[in-house]
């Protein structure tokens, strides 16, 4: 099995079927077979250039981060935050996994990410044993039950008796009442689920202690049912305060079974591994989102995200149809007036210092101005990732829009910290008063 690491938008070597020994290249049909796992991906564009690009000599990562998988070989890619020959994919794979735990809201906990970040062998990994290290450590607290709903006739009563069952086809059997009741099990949808993860994941483990885990799990989850992926009772799983324990598990089951934004993608080939991949500008501002809501917790300021929906134009004519759908990343509200838009760009600006823009391009410059426009929104931001080429102080260029009295904001967030540091450079951008509890127009 061959596995190696790359940063989004470098390349990875693809040598001769003769070197596939090779510790730092894929052999030609490796990469044939997971550029066809590209190809075949949910969220891959239609040559699924989107995930990997074949350039003969290597294939090369794009936007996407995560792992994936194909016979014989697997590719994880990490994102490419500052200069990574000053930092380590150890480091790198704990703050993605910090920008996950926080989009998804895993509450997977900073200290045993970061622990398993420099001990594992990708992100792959980390999340399979934070799986069965977590579940393990419940199902030895003690499984969940769960009541499920019976009806059945019988010769006496058992908790409420259906009235129109019991007077139209039983009207003639009074030897039988037709009862509801309620009967404790212990084989619950949650419960499921979870066997049906950890039978997956043995396949995929590569440490010796964590497919102990899963072995030992297997071995304690032997009277619950197997049933395959596809018919998994996850509309019937509901997590309340009496499981409220298990809502990471039942995040992380999803994350490694189910197809949601996060885009897991699963072959039903076992030999395939399991592909895991994020779209990093979906990430990065789901990420942002979820800071900026803790940010303005306690003020009188909201923040919505992927709201707003305004359209650009109507056609003319009679029906006067609306065209082209606005969605404005993050829209930043007070008194249920928009007073920011903030639109979040993973792209590294600024590598040019001769370049007086920054290298922020003219499209996302028109969208902007646009926002302002439509929403009437008098301050609105393009907000990227901070990196070293930018300088030790973040970015942050306002300038003033033509012909009106809006004011558009170029601006930076430092990653590098814990999300507490990142949630005060926000509050700064966005430009609330956290003393006084109130909030003031960003400068």
């Amino acid at each position: 099995m061959t596995h190696l690491t790359v940063h989004e938008w470098r390349g990875v070597g693809v040598g001769t079927q003769s070197s596939s020994n090779s510790s730092d290249a894929f052999t030609r049909s490796q990469a044939n077979a997971l550029l066809a796992a590209a190809r075949a991906h949910p969220l891959a564009n239609q040559h699924g250039t989107n995930i990997l690009i074949d350039s003969h000599s290597k294939i090369i990562a794009g936007q996407m981060v995560g792992v994936i998988s194909a016979p014989g070989c697997s590719l994880e890619i990490l994102p490419k935050i500052d200069d990574e020959t000053t930092e380590s994919p150890a480091t790198v794979r704990h703050r993605l996994i910090r920008m996950l735990d926080v989009a998804l809201g895993l509450n997977l906990g900073s200290g045993q990410a970061s622990k398993m970040a420099r001990q594992a062998g990708s992100l792959l990994d980390i999340f399979i044993r934070l799986f069965a290290e977590r579940l393990l450590a419940e199902v030895r607290r003690g499984l969940p039950h769960d009541y499920l709903a019976q009806e059945d006739d019988l010769p006496a009563l058992r908790g409420r008796l259906n009235i129109r069952r019991q007077f139209t086809t039983l009207a003639v059997r009074p030897d039988s009442l037709a009862c509801r009741y309620d009967v404790l099990s212990a084989n619950p949808p949650l419960l499921r689920i979870m066997k049906a993860c950890v039978v997956m994941l043995r396949h995929y483990a590569r440490s010796a202690d964590t497919l102990r885990r899963l072995n030992e799990l297997r071995i304690m989850l032997v009277d619950v049912s197997d049933i395959p992926i596809s018919h998994l009772p996850w509309s019937q799983v509901r997590i309340d305060r009496t499981n409220h324990r298990w809502d990471t598990l039942y995040k992380l089951a999803r994350l490694l079974l189910k197809r949601d934004w996060q885009a897991t993608h699963r072959d039903s080939r076992a030999q395939q591994g399991i592909t895991l991949l994020f779209p990093m500008n979906d990430l990065f501002e789901a990420y942002i989102a979820a800071l900026a809501k803790r940010a303005v917790r306690g003020t009188e300021w909201t923040v919505r995200a992927q709201a707003g929906r305004l359209y650009c134009l109507i056609e003319d004519g009679k029906e006067g149809r609306p065209r082209f759908q606005t969605r404005p990343d993050l829209l930043i509200e007070r008194d249920n007036q928009t007073v920011m838009i903030i639109d979040t760009k993973w792209k590294r600006i600024g590598n040019n210092p001769e370049d007086a823009r920054y290298g922020v391009s003219q499209t996302d410059v028109y969208q902007m101005m646009a926002y302002a426009r439509l929403y009437k929104c008098p301050q609105v931001m393009l907000l990227y990732p901070h990196h070293a080429g930018l300088g030790a102080q973040r970015l942050r260029a306002d300038y003033r829009i033509v012909a009106g009295e809006e004011r558009l904001q170029v601006a930076s967030v430092d990653l590098i910290p814990d999300e507490a540091a990142v949630v005060e450079q926000l509050t700064h951008l966005i430009g609330i008063n956290t003393q006084k509890g109130e909030g003031k127009g960003a400068a």
